[in-house]
């Protein structure tokens, strides 16, 4: 099971809802691959259950397609609102609510804090999903902090994990300095952190998982906190709250990981004011 699922579950328990005892939890995976989601989300709705909680965008509008009546929480969200999926934070106003990230807020400070491991990256590759609205706005504000810092960056799309070597082989033609790598690829997470290790390319991705996984350095929230955060939702739905009722939240904590021996592959000197501001450095 993912660490972010397991986040929620245990949350959950620790909140008087056990699985299998208290709550049935019935589990839906699309595996990546999105155009899954509208069936998973139908069939969850013809299950009876009392309450959706869905991660990303894709499953948030699945799910609200398929019911405007039961309730759903977001367990992770690139924006909210711009996606339609709440009139505002404060009073999402419909059937959705939950956590909300804060991904284009730091997508300028991640080309910065690369540049600081990788001065003389000029020519940066982003890697986000078509279509996805989070990622719509990350690459506006990266473009923005890139045009203000004289670097040309480049969108890579992946719409799925079957589309991976064709989006790393448009990087690898593309003779980049270096790579930014949205959350929505997560499904290919060990492809592109393989591929940049193998390419020598420093990468920046949006949370510590990737780093976990070999990754050089993660500035961000991650899923686990915003799935642990999520289940107070489905504790409170499931008391009688309504979610037009309950405020959409964004995270309240922002970590910087690097991987200091993914640094050393790349024969990179990690600059002791990097090392200061980590929240984790890992050997």
């Amino acid at each position: 099971m993912p660490k972010p699922i397991e986040a929620l579950v245990d949350a959950l328990a620790q909140l008087g809802w056990v699985e299998g005892r208290s709550l049935r939890i019935e589990y839906r995976w699309a595996e990546g691959i999105s155009d899954r989601l509208p069936a998973l989300a139908q069939d969850l709705v013809r299950s009876g259950v009392e309450v959706i909680v869905a991660a990303g965008d894709g499953a948030t509008r699945a799910a609200m397609d398929a019911t405007r009546e039961i309730p759903i929480v977001m367990g992770t969200s690139g924006d909210a609102i711009g996606a339609g999926f709440v009139a505002s934070l404060a009073r999402p106003g419909g059937n959705v609510t939950g956590v909300t990230s804060i991904g284009p807020e730091l997508s300028a400070k991640r080309l910065q804090l690369l540049r600081e491991l990788r001065p003389d990256a000029v020519r940066i590759a982003v890697i986000l999903k078509p279509g996805n609205a989070a990622d719509a706005l990350e690459w506006k504000e990266t473009q923005k902090a890139a045009q203000a810092a004289g670097i040309r960056v480049q969108t890579i799309e992946l719409r799925d994990p079957s589309e991976v070597a064709a989006s790393l082989n448009a990087i690898r033609h593309a003779s980049m300095d270096a790579l930014i790598v949205s959350n929505t690829a997560t499904e290919a997470r060990q492809a592109i952190v393989s591929f940049a290790a193998a390419q020598r390319l420093p990468a920046m991705y949006e949370a510590s998982e990737w780093v976990r996984a070999g990754g050089l350095m993660a500035y961000g929230v991650t899923h686990v906190d915003q799935f642990r955060q999520s289940a107070t939702y489905v504790d409170r739905i499931l008391k009688g709250a309504r979610p037009a009722d309950l405020p959409v939240s964004q995270p309240t904590i922002v970590r910087l990981t690097i991987n200091s021996q993914a640094a050393r592959a790349l024969d990179l000197i990690i600059p002791q004011s990097l090392l200061l501001r980590a929240d984790e450095v890992i050997q």
